[in-house]
């Protein structure tokens, strides 16, 4: 598989990875072939990068940390919790605990994993991918720093409901003056009175935008002051949000710029032990990603190195469709040689 720009899909390429829609259910399964109508709807709803499946790169694993199933489980889930809330409605609680128990068992069977972030995003699936998405980062930096499942599941099912207060707000809404409009306070009201959740969960959605300078919302709390918990998915939230920002104005960073820009906010916004951990796992240059290396080469990344996430193997292709030639250099062992850009 490669990983592309919509604005390079061509009709007749075959989709590499299935798109789901905002409840769930599947917008477009992995090995459909595209037609000109399906990129244009895909470019219309909000997608902007797809995998594609490329015979050059058919051995291209993007090793997602989660199954289809439980993909599916949690964003129709966060749908429903998210819908309910927006509609004053009662949501199931036990139905989030138990979505929450396949993601730990799926991220506990591969958390040796180099997490890569791969997922399509459409306009009505992102905030329930980027709760994912926090959920997965958050538990893996959990397990790496030696909770226990009790620990982890707090930790998870916090991680998943950080933005429930966001439900029925638009982002004007938060610059109402008084903190008790922030959604984080609002997170917090509609969790710490359910009885199948602890505290801390309730903690998570209110404290995951402070820093550990104290400057931070929406109590200015500072160093232990925050718990944990909020400061591990404070850092999974705010990765996720510069690779997949919030405002289409905003400028969207590259996995490796992400990880430069919140090594720069340590122990200003971010902590610093929960950064250490955060970078032992992040894939900076996911598989399938278009490159160029400082020979001025081109080529796709094609596998990762446990503990060198900045040291991926590159394929590169020369050559015409009938005359090809394939190499590929490990950066592991070619150590004078890097990535100098990542291509789209």
């Amino acid at each position: 598989m490669r990983y592309i720009s919509i604005d390079n899909v061509e009709s007749g390429q075959f989709l590499g990875k299935t798109i789901y829609s905002g409840n769930g259910t599947v917008l477009l399964s992995a090995g459909v072939q595209l037609t000109v109508y399906m990129i244009s709807t895909l470019n219309r709803i909000g997608v902007t990068m797809l995998y594609v499946q490329d015979p050059l790169f058919e051995d291209v694993d993007t090793d997602d940390m989660l199954s289809e199933a439980t993909k599916q489980s949690i964003i129709q889930e966060m749908s429903n919790a998210f819908e309910a809330v927006r509609s004053g409605k009662d949501w199931n609680t036990h139905l989030i605990g138990s979505s929450v128990e396949s993601l730990l068992e799926d991220v506990m069977g591969n958390k040796e994993m180099l997490i890569q972030l791969t997922d399509i995003r459409t306009n009505d699936n992102s905030q329930y991918i980027h709760a994912m998405n926090v959920c997965i980062l958050s538990s893996v930096m959990g397990i790496n720093m030696g909770l226990n499942y009790q620990q982890l599941k707090e930790l998870a099912t916090g991680a998943l409901m950080h933005d429930i207060g966001k439900s029925g707000m638009s982002e004007e809404d938060e610059i109402v003056p008084g903190l008790k409009s922030h959604h984080t306070w609002r997170g917090f009201e509609k969790l710490k009175n359910r009885r199948e959740f602890s505290l801390l969960i309730a903690h998570v959605a209110l404290q995951h935008h402070e820093r550990v300078d104290g400057f931070g919302l929406p109590r200015g709390l500072a160093g232990d002051e925050i718990h944990l918990y909020a400061k591990i998915v404070s850092a999974a939230d705010t990765y996720d949000r510069l690779i997949h920002p919030l405002l289409p104005a905003a400028k969207k960073l590259l996995p490796h710029e992400a990880c430069e820009e919140m090594m720069a906010m340590s122990e200003k916004q971010l902590d610093y032990e929960v950064l250490i951990q955060f970078n032992r796992m992040i894939s900076i240059y996911p598989s399938g990603a278009a490159v160029r290396l400082s020979t001025k080469e081109t080529g796709v990344v094609v596998r990762q190195h446990r503990g060198l996430p900045g040291r991926p193997v590159v394929r590169i292709v020369r050559g015409e469709a009938s005359n090809f030639d394939v190499k590929e250099l490990d950066l592991a062992q070619e150590t004078t040689v890097f990535i100098e850009a990542v291509l789209s």
